[in-house]
């Protein structure tokens, strides 16, 4: 298969790591289908006595990422009061698990007691009602919790956010055994794909013959209104926001509830999860880093070059190489990571919820 040399650098200010994971439309679709899933049972009836009048899982689903203070205007006191009790709310979000390994395991290279399985195991465990200072040492409140659970529900089905990519001083994507090899050195963090360049122009062009365009409706409006393509982009930013239009458009929906209803209707093959429900993260987790390897499949990182953010940090960042047909396997794949996220929100509440 013909390869794209895809060689790009990074204009602007340093990208912050793991920011903002499918973007506001594809949280908001993870949301939307678990609000369709729960309808009529339990779960919907203590979901909503958590949430304000108003509220739905799709309006709550970027809460978590909201509080960060740059994507959706000014704090509210709550968001303000979590901030300042989670000063490393930041790193709930994701793990570092090489992606060439097979499963997530606690204290491997890349975990973390903060990271998004181990805040998820919190959350749950806080909404069953057994949180104590073991099991939920941000002592989150049941309404925090479920916030929380909803966006990283949505964030551990982006295979970003479990598999990660190292890369070695001769380039190459490599697996570190244990952290101390990752001193940017010899091995190298890519900062969740953040600092693997793509040239958006030129697989803008290729996804126009490979990914039908959206389909015209005067009634219906995109939840995110389309952008003049960026020049460059990095892998990370590339699933969190570029495959998630993609997998709208492979199914003709202009917004996350139209995502939600059309998959839905489909009956999708989502597989049960199994066992006390405080262990399913870790289910998520693999089922994500499987996804990775797709992911991270006939990518190439080319030559390292540096650069400087404007706080003076000196960092690499690599070229990369992609198949000429990426944006088709990647899309197709975010659809399936959108689904499972919403109906593994859905199946959560249904277990923690059953009465």
């Amino acid at each position: 298969m013909k390869k794209l040399a895809l060689f790009l650098a990074l204009s602007g200010a340093f990208v912050s790591f793991n920011a903002h994971a499918w973007g506001n439309d594809g949280h908001r679709a993870v949301g939307a289908i678990a609000d369709q899933l729960i309808k009529g049972t339990p779960a919907e009836k203590r979901v909503q006595a958590l949430l304000l009048p108003g509220e739905s899982l799709e309006k709550v689903a970027n809460w978590a990422d909201c509080v960060k203070g740059t994507y959706c205007g000014p704090q509210s006191e709550e968001m303000v009061a979590y901030v300042a009790a989670n000063p490393k709310h930041s790193e709930y979000h994701y793990t570092d698990v090489p992606f060439q390994n097979q499963h997530y395991h606690d204290h491997d290279v890349g975990t973390a007691d903060d990271d998004i399985v181990q805040t998820l195991k919190q959350c749950i465990a806080t909404l069953q009602g057994k949180g104590d200072k073991i099991s939920n040492p941000h002592n989150f409140t049941p309404r925090q919790a479920l916030l929380i659970l909803t966006h990283l529900t949505g964030d551990i089905a982006q295979p970003l956010h479990v598999g990660a990519a190292y890369v070695g001083k001769n380039g190459g994507f490599v697996v570190p055994q244990k952290k101390g090899q990752i001193d940017a050195v010899e091995m190298f963090d890519s900062r969740g794909g953040n600092n693997l360049l793509l040239d958006d122009v030129k697989l803008s062009a290729n996804s126009a013959q490979l990914i039908p365009a959206a389909p015209v409706d005067a009634e219906a409006k995109p939840a995110t209104p389309p952008r003049a393509p960026q020049t460059t982009r990095p892998f990370h930013s590339y699933w969190d926001t570029t495959v998630v239009n993609y997998a709208f458009r492979r199914i003709g929906a202009r917004t996350p509830e139209q995502f939600a209803q059309m998959v839905i209707a489909g009956n999708p093959a989502v597989g049960p999860n199994s066992g006390d429900p405080i262990s399913w993260p870790y289910e998520w987790a693999d089922q994500s880093l499987a996804v990775s390897k797709l992911a991270y499949a006939d990518v190439v990182p080319g030559v390292a070059t540096q650069q400087t953010s404007k706080n003076g940090e000196v960092y690499n960042v690599w070229s990369l190489t992609v198949p000429d047909n990426y944006p088709v396997p990647s899309s197709a794949a975010a659809k399936t990571q959108l689904i499972q996220g919403g109906y593994h929100l859905a199946a959560i509440l249904k277990a923690i919820f059953p009465q």
